[in-house]
């Protein structure tokens, strides 16, 4: 297939090629097409995610980004401990 970009566009994608996001311009073409064919779905699967999370807020339920990052890192330590054994 032979698709034709405006040069501002190619010239855009040889430089997020070169600097290293993608590894040719035809993936990034492919993410491209990926991503929207993503934003094209309803996103109706979502709606209980959401609606659970908005409850979990509600009851106070949270954790500053702080805090998080804090006990996802301990996790990845564990995890790492337990690898090496």
């Amino acid at each position: 297939m032979i698709v034709s970009l405006p040069k501002e566009q190619l010239e855009s994608l040889e430089a997020q090629v070169a600097a290293g996001h993608f590894a040719s311009i035809d993936e990034a073409l492919a993410i491209a097409v990926a991503d929207l064919a993503l934003s094209e779905d309803d996103l109706a699967w979502a709606k209980p995610y959401v609606e659970e999370a908005r409850a979990s807020i509600a009851r106070g339920d949270v954790l500053s980004g702080e805090e998080f990052f804090r006990r996802l890192h301990a996790k990845i330590d564990d995890l790492r401990s337990t690898l090496r054994g």
